[in-house]
C-alpha cells in the first residue's frame, strides 16, 4: 500500500513538473533578442524571470512560444528613438500561432520571410503600427491563418492575388491604407471569410463578380475607394450578409433587384455614388432586419417604397440629395423604432406629411416642396427649411412652389405668403455668420476641456512611468538636436528630386497652391496612379535654415497615428527645401468649421457636434502623445485650427510641426499651466 502511494505521489509530481512552461534555449534566445530589438521595457518583460509566466502578452505551450501580444506596450527611451520593424528573431518561434503588434509602432515593411518561416501562424494583427511598403505575396503561404489585420497603416502597392489561397481565413482587414490596383478576383475563393474590409484605399476598377461566391461573408466594406461600374448582381447571393458598405465610390447603374435575397442584411450604405433609377419594388419588404439604410448623394428617382414607412427595425434612413419624388401626405412616425433618425432632404418630395402635426423630431425635411400649415416651425434635431410651408422662415419663393405643383398638375394650397423674405438677405447672412461664430467658440471650449481632461488623466501615470524608465534630465534648448549632415535623415521615407516635385505640382503653379502657410507654401500634387500628396515649399527667408532639418529630425524619431504622415523630402538644393506629406481630403479644422455652401452663396455649413467631439478627442490624443509619450516631452507651439488636419473620415492628424520643441520648466507643474503657456 505504501509503495502504491509513493508511486502515485511521484506520478503527480512528474505531471506537475510537466505543466511548467520552460522554454527551449532557442526560443528563450529569440524572445530576449526581440526584447532588445524592440526596446520593450523591463516592467513588461523583466529579464530575469520566466517569459511564459511573467512577461506581458507571452503565451507558451510545452516549452514553445505560441502567442506574442505587444499591443499597446511602451518602449524604453532608447527604443523610442529608433523604432523599426526589427522582429527577425521571430523566425526562431516556429510554433507561433498569434502575433499582435497593433498600436505598437513598427515603421518599415512586413518581412517577406513571414510567409515562409511562420507556418503555424493563425492570427497576424499589425493594425495602427506605422507599417509601410507592399503586402508580401508570401503571406499567401500561411495556410493556417484565420485573421489578418493590417488596417490603419501606410501600406502601398497592389493586393497580392496569393491572399486568395488562405482558405482558413475568417477576417481580412486592409482598411485605411494607400493600396492601389484592381481588386483580385481570387478573393472569391475565400469561402470561409466572414469579414472583408478594404475601405479607405485607392482601388480603381470594378467590383469582381466573384465576390458573390464568398458564401460565409457577413461584413463587406469597400467604401471610400475609386471603384467604378455597376454593382454586381452576384452580391445578391451573399445570403449571410449583415453589413454592406459600398459608399464613397463612383459606382453607377441600377440597384440590383437580387438584393431582395439578402434577408439577413441589417446595414446597407451606398452613399456618394452615381447610382440611378427607381428602387426595386418589394426590396424593403424582403429586408425585414434592415436597421440602417444610407442612399445619400446618388441619382435615384421615383417614389420611396411604402415598405420603408412600415419597417419596425429601421433606425437610420438617409435618402438625401437624390431625385426622389412622391406625395408623402400619409407619412407618419407611428410604427417606427423609437429614436429613429430620418433624412429626406434635398429631393422633390411634396404633400403635407401627417408627421408635421406630430412630434417630428430627428427628421430633416429641408430642400423639398412640402406645403401646408405646421404646428412647429423648428423641430428639434430636424429641419423644415426650403419648402413651401406657411408661417415658417427660410422657405422657397412663392413662384418656385407654384411652378413645381403646376408642372405636376397638382393643387398648391396657398393660404398666405410662405415668407420667403421674412428675413432680409443681409440680415440672414449675419445670422448665419453669428451662428457659425458661436458654434466655433463652443467647439473651441469643448476642445480645451477635452484636452485638459485627457492630459490630467495621464499626467500622474506618465510621471511615474518616466521615473521607472530611468529618464535623465531634460536637455536645455528650444528644440531637439539637429543632425549635422542631411544624409543622416536621408533614409526617412522617400527622397525626391527637385525636378520630380516640379512635375508633380505643375511647376508649383497657382492652381496647385493650397494655401500660404507660416513655414512655407503648400501645393497639391499627384503621384503615379493619381495618389494625391501635399508638397511644402519651405520659406527659407522667413525661417531659419535649420527648420526643415528640425522637422525631419522630429519625424525620424517619432511616429504616431495622430501626426500627419511624412512621405518624403527633397534636400538636394540649397535654395529649395521641400517636404512631402500625405494629402488630407478635408483639409484643416479652420476650413471644415465654416464651409460656405453654394446655396444662395451666403450659407455657412458647420460641422455636426458628434464630429466636433471626435476632432477634439483626436487633437487631445495627438497633444498627449507629444507631452507625455515623447521623451523628453515636447510642445507643439503652433496649436490652432489650421494646424489640426482632417482626413477623409475627419480623423485628426496634427500638422505644422516645424516649431515643435523640448518642453521647458518643471515637468510636475499643472497640466493646464503647461498647455496654456505662450510660445517663446
Amino acid at each position: 500500500m505504501k509503495e502504491l502511494l509513493l508511486v502515485t505521489i511521484l506520478v503527480l509530481f512528474h505531471c506537475t513538473l510537466g505543466q511548467q512552461d520552460f522554454l527551449t534555449r532557442n526560443e528563450l534566445s529569440a524572445l530576449l533578442d526581440l526584447r532588445s530589438s524592440l526596446g520593450i521595457r523591463s516592467t513588461d518583460w523583466p529579464i530575469k524571470s520566466n517569459p511564459c509566466k511573467q512577461w506581458t502578452g507571452i503565451q507558451c505551450r510545452n516549452g514553445r512560444v505560441i502567442g506574442i501580444n505587444i499591443s499597446g506596450l511602451k518602449r524604453t527611451r532608447v527604443g523610442r528613438l529608433n523604432p523599426s520593424f526589427s522582429v527577425d528573431s521571430l523566425a526562431k518561434c516556429t510554433f507561433l500561432e498569434s502575433f499582435n503588434a497593433s498600436r505598437f509602432s513598427l515603421p518599415g515593411p512586413i518581412p517577406d520571410w513571414f510567409g515562409y518561416q511562420l507556418g503555424s501562424l493563425k492570427v497576424l494583427d499589425l493594425q495602427s503600427s506605422s507599417v509601410t511598403g507592399p503586402i508580401p505575396a508570401s503571406l499567401g503561404n500561411l495556410n493556417r491563418l484565420n485573421a489578418l489585420y493590417l488596417g490603419s497603416n501606410d501600406l502601398a502597392g497592389s493586393l497580392p492575388a496569393a491572399l486568395g489561397q488562405l482558405m482558413q481565413l475568417l477576417v481580412l482587414d486592409l482598411s485605411r491604407n494607400s493600396l492601389t490596383g484592381q481588386l483580385p478576383s481570387e478573393f472569391g475563393l475565400l469561402r470561409n471569410l466572414s469579414k472583408l474590409d478594404l475601405s479607405s484605399n485607392y482601388f480603381p476598377g470594378s467590383i469582381p463578380s466573384t465576390f458573390g461566391s464568398i458564401s460565409s461573408l457577413k461584413i463587406l466594406n469597400l467604401s471610400n475607394n475609386s471603384l467604378m461600374g455597376s454593382v454586381p448582381v452576384e452580391l445578391g447571393n451573399l445570403s449571410n450578409l449583415v453589413e454592406l458598405n459600398l459608399g464613397m465610390n463612383a459606382l453607377s447603374g441600377l440597384l440590383p433587384v437580387e438584393f431582395m435575397r439578402l434577408r439577413n442584411l441589417e446595414v446597407l450604405v451606398l452613399t456618394d455614388n452615381r447610382l440611378e433609377g427607381r428602387l426595386p419594388d418589394g426590396l424593403f419588404s424582403s429586408l425585414g432586419k434592415l436597421r440602417v439604410l444610407e442612399l445619400r448623394e446618388n441619382k435615384f428617382d421615383g417614389a420611396l417604397p411604402d415598405a420603408l414607412w412600415s419597417s419596425q427595425n429601421l433606425q437610420v434612413l438617409d435618402v438625401s440629395a437624390n431625385n426622389f419624388t412622391a406625395d408623402l401626405s400619409n407619412f407618419s412616425l407611428k410604427g417606427h423604432a423609437s429614436g429613429a433618425v430620418f433624412n429626406l432632404s434635398n429631393n422633390k418630395l411634396y404633400g403635407t406629411p401627417a408627421c408635421l402635426s406630430e412630434n417630428c423630431t430627428s427628421i430633416d425635411f429641408s430642400g423639398n416642396y412640402f406645403q401646408g400649415k405646421v404646428t412647429i416651425s423648428s423641430p428639434r434635431n430636424g429641419s423644415l427649411d426650403m419648402n413651401c410651408l406657411q408661417k415658417v422662415p427660410y422657405q422657397r419663393s412663392l413662384e418656385d412652389c407654384r411652378l413645381f405643383y403646376a408642372e405636376r398638375d397638382l393643387t398648391f394650397d396657398y393660404f398666405g405668403n410662405p415668407e420667403p423674405g421674412s428675413v432680409p438677405k443681409k440680415r440672414k447672412r449675419w445670422i448665419y455668420i453669428l451662428v457659425g461664430l458661436l458654434g466655433g467658440v463652443g467647439f473651441i471650449t469643448i476642445l480645451v476641456l477635452v484636452i485638459v481632461v485627457v492630459l490630467r488623466k495621464f499626467s500622474n501615470t506618465i510621471t511615474n512611468e518616466r521615473g521607472s524608465a530611468d529618464v535623465g534630465r531634460v536637455p536645455d534648448g528650444d528644440s531637439p538636436p539637429l543632425p549635422k549632415d542631411p544624409t543622416s535623415v536621408s533614409s526617412l521615407r522617400d527622397s525626391f528630386t527637385y525636378e520630380q516635385l516640379l512635375g508633380l505640382t505643375s511647376e508649383f503653379s497657382e492652381r496647385n497652391l493650397i494655401k500660404h502657410g507660416p513655414s512655407g507654401d503648400l501645393y497639391q500634387g499627384f503621384l503615379e496612379g493619381g495618389i494625391p500628396i501635399v508638397v511644402k515649399r519651405i520659406n527659407l527667408h522667413s525661417l531659419k535654415q535649420d527648420s526643415c532639418m528640425m522637422e525631419l529630425e522630429f519625424f525620424s524619431k517619432h511616429s504616431h497615428a495622430r501626426l500627419v504622415p511624412l512621405l518624403g523630402h527633397c534636400l538636394e538644393n540649397e535654395n529649395h527645401k521641400l517636404l512631402v506629406y500625405k494629402y488630407m481630403p478635408n483639409r484643416d479644422l479652420a476650413e471644415s468649421l465654416y464651409r460656405v455652401t453654394n446655396f444662395e452663396d451666403d450659407g455657412l455649413q458647420s460641422l455636426d457636434w458628434i464630429t466636433r467631439l471626435k476632432i477634439a478627442t483626436g487633437a487631445a490624443e495627438g497633444l498627449s502623445y507629444l507631452h507625455h509619450e515623447c521623451n523628453p516631452p515636447l510642445v507643439h507651439r503652433d496649436v490652432q485650427a489650421s494646424s489640426i488636419l482632417l482626413d477623409d473620415k475627419f480623423e485628426v492628424r496634427l500638422g505644422s510641426l516645424s516649431r515643435v520643441c523640448v518642453q521647458e520648466g518643471d515637468l510636475h507643474q499643472s497640466v493646464l499651466t503647461r498647455f496654456l503657456r505662450k510660445s517663446q
